[in-house]
């Protein structure tokens, strides 16, 4: 199947972010990425902030499918073990630092937080209170463990020996998968 045009925009946006930061998308820097005019963006965003909510989407898309992908199922079918596994894989083997400054930069806004909110809430949520069932606590550390590794990684752009990121992926999912839920 082809890639639909705006998809190749917002691709080409996020290589722009993984490059040279947020704040280098601009409809110029996009276009050329893209080997698109200016006004061929202008047909698919309005705004620079339509174009960057659009990547938000997009990238947080991609992580929902990934996790999808891993787990062999969506989220609604999959168990929590099964769901924080698949959020564990995705979040320590292909995160990217595009993906981790634009994370960041939602942070700062809610709209911008909206996505990737919503994919973390569906696959690895917070427990909701302090709870006597050492399951919960141990999936939401397993999930800050992904999320320290990934980050690790994206702030010191070192990434560790590949046999060495996969077994500590390995291992923080390991621990996700025996404990029965």
């Amino acid at each position: 199947m082809r890639t639909s045009k705006r998809t190749q925009i917002l691709e080409a946006a996020a290589r722009v972010v993984e490059r040279e930061g947020i704040k280098s998308v601009t409809f110029d820097s996009v276009a050329a990425e893209a080997g698109l005019t200016k006004g061929g963006l202008l047909y698919h965003f309005a705004s620079r902030e339509d174009l960057v909510r659009a990547i938000h989407e997009h990238l947080a898309d991609q992580w929902e499918s990934g996790m999808a992908a891993a787990a062999g199922k969506p989220s609604s079918e999959a168990t929590a073990a099964e769901r924080l596994t698949a959020y564990t894989r995705v979040a320590t083997q292909s995160a990217t630092r595009a993906e981790l400054l634009l994370m960041l930069e939602g942070a700062t806004t809610a709209e911008h937080a909206a996505p990737w909110n919503a994919v973390i809430e569906r696959w690895a949520p917070p427990p909701a209170t302090p709870t006597d069932d050492p399951g919960t606590l141990d999936r939401f550390i397993a999930r800050l463990a992904a999320d320290g590794l990934w980050l690790y990684e994206c702030l010191t752009a070192e990434r560790l020996d590949p046999g060495l990121r996969q077994a500590i992926a390995e291992r923080i999912a390991g621990t996700l998968s025996s404990d029965g839920d």
